[in-house]
């Protein structure tokens, strides 16, 4: 079993952080570097949590964007060379089973779906954190280290180049009835929980 060198307190508070958040961190990182790594990233966010714990901030909604900005800067510097970039690109959650019924819903699925393609990482990741991870202004300028006021216009521009490639997308194709989009990337259960060893120092 792993050994705290923290105070019980601490410890419990850790442990229920991280079985609430784990799923919410697991999505925002499959959403940016895909499944393979994804688990890796997780933990080795946890690791930072708990080594700064007494910097989370109280407020629930603050705290999540607090460790999404964590997540985030950890898979920016893992980034090497040319591909350091100062934005994650976001993939758009895939839609579910289509039926004939939902046809014209398909459609618009598609066109957004190539749509987000050709949006820029900047543009993607400050809709992927208004839409996908439902956070406010400011809790989403934390996460991107930027202030409110150029997150909202960020987010603005971001909104104004999707509409335009939106408005200027060829007619889609119709998709066949028996089209499957496919399903979005499940996300596994958190096993036991199992904070990390805090032996040594960071």
């Amino acid at each position: 079993m792993t050994q705290f060198s923290g105070k019980p307190d601490r410890e419990g508070r850790f442990r229920t952080l991280y079985a609430t958040m784990y799923p919410d961190l697991l999505r925002f990182v499959q959403r940016r570097a895909g499944a393979d790594h994804a688990e890796d990233l997780v933990a080795e966010t946890f690791l930072v949590v708990w080594r700064r714990f007494e910097d989370v901030p109280t407020d629930t909604g603050d705290s999540r964007a607090w460790i999404f900005g964590i997540c985030r800067n950890i898979m920016l510097n893992g980034r090497r060379g040319d591909q350091r970039r100062n934005a994650l690109g976001v993939r758009l959650a895939a839609s579910v089973p289509v039926s004939s019924a939902d046809i014209d819903l398909a459609e618009q699925r598609v066109d957004l779906a190539r749509a987000w393609r050709q949006l820029s990482e900047i543009h993607q990741e400050a809709l992927g954190l208004a839409v996908f991870e439902d956070l406010s202004g400011p809790q989403a300028a934390a996460v991107l280290g930027i202030s409110p006021v150029a997150y909202r216009i960020r987010l603005t521009r971001a909104r104004r180049a999707l509409r335009l490639l939106l408005d200027h997308l060829p007619v889609s194709t119709v998709v066949p009835r028996t089209a499957v989009v496919p399903p979005s990337v499940a996300v596994p259960k958190p096993a036991a929980v199992r904070p990390p060893a805090v032996g040594r120092k960071p």
